[in-house]
């Protein structure tokens, strides 16, 4: 299935149903009055995330959703019937823009979350409304209210605990095969990654999810190479696995690369939790590894792992660092205060 991590779509909700104006005439009942029954409320347009959907492909052919209209009102006090909603079906981690892709609607992060993007118009009221004690014999009736319509943009940002980030070929989609039961496309040349892949890592009687984004490059924030488009992906991540390649020329300055990315691109990436990770280590001497070693840590200032995914060596130990960054992450957003809620000064 393709991955489709964007999509432009119309909606519009129902029109109200018209009153309708009309008497009662019936044998041996003379003074029957007003009947006619209000109009029914044009349907709604919802949008739900949903469990099984990992992209938005199903918007790709598809742009226009168009909820039913409300049914009419008739005599003898009969209202019209309600018009259909539509459900927008979505998977989580959804974000709904106006079409300025500025303003956000609702951002749907969990499974079951329902939220109205365009609401129905009422219906019309009947003649059958307007009779009074001055007014017994009313000849109106209102029309329905027309609906809501609008451009809307729909985003997906995949929804992940840790995510890879690194150059292209530093090994990102060979670690996800490698530790989930993802199938990436693996290949001995740059961008072989093209759209961002997902895989359930389990470990220790635990369980995480991985995300693997394309492969970055230095002038990525300014479109250079697939650009930096996919970094929404690991947004939402509580960390993130920063994956060098330790048989190319300058690790240290391949690592730079990356953190300069993430700085421009901002949005808090820079400022997550990260374990710098030297990879194809069965590739370089040891001797040589540790001096590379040596040398992130003193730019870093903060330790790296070395693995080698082929061979397995170093991955026991970078899973339960994972697992030690996920609960130090966890620590984190325990501490920090509910917004929501304030003490009364």
């Amino acid at each position: 299935m393709k991955f489709l991590d964007q999509a432009k779509i119309f909606i519009r909700s129902g029109d109200g149903g018209a009153g309708a104006v009309s008497f009662r005439r019936e044998k041996y009942i003379p003074y029957g009055g007003p009947d006619g029954g209000n109009g029914g409320r044009g349907g709604d347009v919802w949008a739900e995330a949903v469990d099984g959907l990992n992209t938005l492909i199903d918007y790709r052919y598809r742009q226009h959703f168009k909820a039913g209209k409300g049914g009419h009102g008739m005599g003898r006090d009969r209202s019209g019937a309600k018009g259909g909603d539509v459900v927008l079906k979505v998977p989580a981690g959804t974000q709904l823009f106006e079409f300025d892709d500025e303003t956000l609607i609702a951002d749907l992060t969990e499974v079951g979350q329902r939220v109205l993007i365009a609401k129905g118009g009422n219906g019309g009221f009947g003649n059958a409304h307007f009779k009074s004690s001055t007014n017994q014999a009313p000849r109106h009736a209102n029309p329905g209210q027309e609906g809501q319509e609008r451009w809307i943009w729909l985003r997906l940002k995949l929804i992940a605990d840790i995510g890879l980030i690194g150059l292209p070929n530093a090994g990102k989609s060979t670690l996800l095969a490698r530790v989930t039961a993802a199938k990436p496309k693996i290949a001995d040349y740059p961008f072989t990654t093209l759209y961002p892949g997902l895989g359930v890592v389990g470990h220790k009687g635990r369980e995480f999810v991985l995300a693997d984004i394309p492969g970055l490059i230095e002038g990525a924030h300014e479109g250079a190479g697939i650009g930096d488009r996919f970094l929404g992906h690991v947004e939402r991540c509580r960390a993130l696995l920063h994956l060098v390649d330790a048989s190319g020329g300058d690790p240290v300055a391949d690592w730079r690369t990356i953190r300069a990315e993430l700085a421009a691109y901002g949005h808090g990436l820079e400022d997550k939790l990260e374990i710098i990770v030297l990879t194809k280590a069965d590739l370089v001497a040891d001797a040589d590894l540790a001096e590379r070693q040596l040398l992130i840590a003193k730019a870093s200032g903060s330790e790296t792992q070395a693995i080698s995914a082929p061979t397995g060596a170093g991955l026991e130990a970078l899973l339960d660092a994972c697992l030690g960054l996920l609960d130090d992450s966890q620590d984190d957003a325990a501490a920090e205060p509910d917004p929501r809620w304030a003490p009364v000064p």
